[in-house]
């Protein structure tokens, strides 16, 4: 599904250990990272400058775009055609965001303008959005996780998403480029990474990295290739690659958006969601994808809770009576960051939010090892029955893939392994007792003495925290570097997160998470609507090759 290995969460707890030092422990004495190729030059080369052409569509939101097709200015056909072009010019050979263009996208947008002669499907109709290379697609693209072993076959159907996005007459304009197996392979990846795609770069300094595992989507959201972009999560990786690309990005409650026909993870964590370049576009597309599926069991209150329509919450005094608790043991990994946070914290005070200040989880860094046991027993089955179901998949099995990447490690493991493909091969079933502890001990700590224990206990609506660190510069030879970030309580309560820009370090953007309580999408919406819209700090990239200091 969507999973980074440090989970943006590197912010030591209590202790001193973080997710990054934790995976990289517990690799040691699984399983010996096959060796990489002898002599092999790791050092990337100096992006090129990138000459970008002045683009009509440039930061053009869903509503901008509709008003144009609704009165005859604007088709989806000559929209379309705008957004290849574009990738043609600075996504290839550029971002590399993008793993593959939808071939059928131009006829599925001559079809839907001359639908709309007679109708409208909605918001999106004719709109074109990307959508990540683990989301199945019964048509002629792929679906490959970013993995060679996957090259070929086809999904027996579309998944929800997919479904979802057609019925609503989105033109899927491709898929987009993944940190591989959604970042769960290695403990030393390097995100935005896979074996098909090879390495997406971060639009606003190419040498640095967009974060994962949904990169691709965060990067081409932002660099203006669609209108908007679906991303998936385990762990941070909507929220951190919005936050890396400045962007919005929704990871919804668990259970508010089916799973069916993607690549999985986790089935108690994994979940799709939108990025987009505003809080009201997310909110739009989260509208779209909400809903229940008889085939994802986890969606069965779906219907219920969801919200037709989320831009319904959208205020612009969002924050004015709202109490948000901060977590400050999500602070301190960056000076620089956290005086971006008290500074925001401080308008959101202007603003008239009431502001609980420390407001932390009992239960801050206590977690780390029931989610990892967890998220490697999961995989095992999951990924297991994810990939049987794959008709004319060479691999059937996460023992399968892991013989493949053995077999064409000079193609598939050219910079870091898979350890943790490895650990998970080694657990056993779902009703082992080490895992059902694990999954009851993440339930406890994350929610009843997380996010719930909190806010109840602070009478909050909402808790924040810095969602990560300014992009870090992309280095093959060691993996990422990660500073620090807050995705893994909502993560692991499976409950909703949504990042919304904050500003600027040294040019690159950071963004700032709003959580809550499971179901609590409209409330997390308004807050996040009122603070973007009382600070307005969205910036196009311009494709520099390394950040201007």
């Amino acid at each position: 599904m969507s999973f980074k290995s440090s989970s943006a969460v590197n912010s030591p707890d209590s202790s001193g250990v973080s997710r990054r030092s934790l995976l990289k422990s517990t690799a040691a004495g699984i399983a010996a990272v096959p060796a990489l190729s002898a002599g092999r030059v790791l050092a990337l080369a100096a992006p090129e400058p990138v000459a970008a052409k002045s683009f009509e569509f440039e930061e053009a939101t869903i509503a901008d775009l509709q008003a144009k097709m609704q009165s005859g200015a604007l088709t989806a056909q000559a929209l379309t055609k705008a957004y290849l072009a574009r990738i043609e010019e600075l996504d290839k050979g550029h971002v590399n965001s993008v793993i593959e263009v939808n071939p059928d996208a131009m006829a599925i947008a001559q079809a839907l303008d001359k639908e709309r002669k007679s109708k409208s499907r909605g918001p999106m109709h004719g709109i074109p959005v990307l959508i990540k290379d683990n989301i199945d697609t019964a048509d002629k693209m792929q679906t490959t996780a970013g993995s060679l072993a996957l090259v070929g076959s086809k999904p027996a159907r579309d998944s929800a998403v997919a479904q979802r996005l057609r019925e609503a007459g989105a033109v899927i304009l491709g898929k987009t480029n993944l940190s591989e197996w959604a970042n769960i392979r290695s403990s030393h990846s390097t995100s935005g990474w896979s074996g098909r795609g090879g390495l997406t770069k971060n639009p606003y300094a190419l040498d640095r990295n967009p974060c994962g595992s949904s990169s691709g989507s965060g990067a081409a959201a932002s660099g203006n290739f669609c209108t908007v972009a679906v991303g998936t999560e385990t762990d941070g990786s909507i929220v951190c690659p919005s936050s890396s690309n400045g962007l919005v990005g929704i990871k919804p409650t668990v259970g508010l958006v089916s799973r069916r026909g993607i690549i999985p993870i986790s089935h108690s964590q994994d979940t799709a969601g939108p990025m987009a370049r505003t809080v009201r576009d997310a909110a739009i597309l989260l509208g779209i994808l909400a809903g229940t599926d008889p085939a994802d069991s986890a969606t069965a209150d779906a219907d219920a809770k969801k919200q037709k329509d989320y831009t319904q919450f959208l205020d612009a005094n969002g924050l004015k009576g709202a109490r948000i608790g901060v977590a400050r043991k999500y602070f301190g990994f960056s000076d620089a960051v956290d005086k971006l946070m008290n500074e925001a914290i401080a308008e959101m005070k202007s603003a008239g939010a009431e502001i609980v200040d420390p407001g932390d989880l009992e239960s801050h860094g206590k977690f780390d090892d029931s989610e990892l046991t967890v998220l490697m027993y999961e995989l095992k089955a999951d990924l297991n029955a994810y990939l049987a179901g794959r008709p004319d998949a060479e691999v059937k099995s996460l023992a399968d893939v892991i013989a493949f990447n053995d077999k064409n490690k000079e193609k598939e493991m050219p910079y870091f392994g898979q350890d943790m493909f490895v650990k998970a091969q080694a657990k056993g079933s779902l009703t082992d007792k080490e895992y059902v502890d694990a999954l009851a001990a993440n339930h406890k700590l994350a929610r009843d003495q997380g996010i719930d224990g909190v806010m109840d206990k602070h009478h909050l609506d909402a808790l924040m925290a810095p969602t990560g660190g300014p992009a870090w510069l992309t280095d093959l030879a060691n993996g990422d570097h990660f500073t620090g970030g807050s995705s893994n309580a909502a993560a692991v309560a499976g409950y909703p997160n949504v990042n919304v820009p904050a500003g600027f370090v040294f040019g690159l953007p950071v963004g700032i998470s709003f959580f809550g309580r499971a179901w609590s999408e409209p409330v997390l919406i308004k807050i996040a609507y009122g603070f973007e819209q009382l600070t307005k700090v969205r910036k196009p990239p311009k494709f520099l090759p390394t950040m201007k200091m």
